[in-house]
């Protein structure tokens, strides 16, 4: 309803305006804190103790902010003849020194707390995952005792279960960062660092590199999915076992291509001719949600895209771009590898 003109609108009227954009506001942040990629909506004991210290060091900055700025306040508010120099000197030893010290102190105790449940490795038997970083993508390997199994820019998890990764880099320096599911864990060419996790629900989440390593370092994602052991099994399993044959004759001919133009080279597809070891394993890339370390949605038309302007997608990428491949070729490869399930 408008206001007439000339008309002052009630005190009460405006409180109650500015309380209901205060709530509309409250309640669009606390749907942006939701997401698969939100730390601040946990999935598993760590990075419900990352939240929970998230909200302590938060309240211990509002805590220091009142009394700094109520001092503040205070030597503005109050006229200069009534100042004590004795209560003065208290005020600001008190709110600008020893408060801080107390909370900061405080702070730091029970984060200091929160970090060998963090930090501490698996039970043994516990599932084993490596997870290598490579700019700009993720190898992933699952340790089991019938040999390895391995995938790209993809993890799933049984839920309720303690996994034991360890994160290595072939390059540079990355960060694995699953903020749903835990901390971060830097990995460093060279040395081999420790991360356990536990997902306590199902669900599909998402990873990302959290270090700055290059050109791609923005587009360098993966997806992480959790399900009951039961479903997990089954998934491995079919991780296990080596390429389908293409069903169609496009397909069938997307894979004499594949071979001929060089990509069984860098990449494996177990099963075939190809068993490059520079790039990702395409041995079931079909099944995957996403191409590129989560650039694109898996599809006969993103992977056209993807095989032909790779250069152009993914900065400084070292895979070369196949655009002297006609659209028919670049078709049926794209046909090949999306059947690869």
């Amino acid at each position: 309803m408008t206001d007439r003109p000339g008309q002052v609108r009630p005190p009460a009227t405006r409180l109650g305006a500015m309380a209901g954009a205060v709530g509309l506001l409250s309640a669009v942040g606390m749907i942006g804190c939701r997401g698969t990629q939100s730390a601040l909506d946990p999935a598993g004991p760590a990075a419900a103790g990352v939240l929970s210290l998230f909200w302590w060091m938060l309240g211990g900055g509002v805590l220091i902010w009142l009394a700094v700025a109520g001092l503040a306040l205070y030597a503005i508010v109050i006229e200069r003849p009534q100042h004590e120099p004795t209560a003065t000197r208290w005020w600001v030893i008190g709110g600008g020194v020893v408060a801080p010290t107390v909370i900061l102190t405080v702070l730091l105790i029970y984060g200091l707390q929160l970090i060998p449940p963090l930090v501490r490795d698996a039970p043994p038997g516990s599932l084993t995952v490596e997870v290598d970083g490579v700019r700009w993508w993720w190898r992933v390997r699952y340790l089991t005792p019938d040999g390895p199994v391995e995938t790209a820019n993809e993890i799933r998890l049984p839920v309720d279960e303690p996994v034991q990764f360890l994160l290595r880099s072939d390059d540079v320096i990355h960060s694995f960062w699953i903020p749903a599911l835990g901390g971060k864990m830097d990995m460093i060419p060279g040395r081999e660092n420790r991360l356990a996790l536990t997902a306590d629900r199902a669900g599909t989440f998402r990873g990302a590199c959290a270090e700055y390593c290059g050109a791609s370092h923005a587009l360098m994602n993966f997806d992480v999915q959790t399900l009951p052991r039961q479903e997990f099994d089954a998934w491995l399993a079919a991780q296990r076992a080596p390429a389908v044959e293409p069903e169609t004759e496009l397909g069938a001919a997307g894979a004499r291509l594949f071979l001929q133009s060089g990509c069984g080279a860098c990449h494996a597809v177990r099963g075939t001719a190809a068993d490059g070891g520079v790039g990702p394993d395409l041995t079931h890339l079909g099944g995957r949600r996403t191409i590129g370390a989560g650039m694109l949605p898996n599809d006969v038309e993103a992977l056209r895209r993807w095989i032909r302007d790779v250069d152009e997608l993914k900065p400084d990428v070292d895979m070369p771009a196949f655009d002297h491949l006609s659209e028919e070729e670049l078709r049926a490869i794209a046909v090949y590898l999306k059947g690869l399930k």
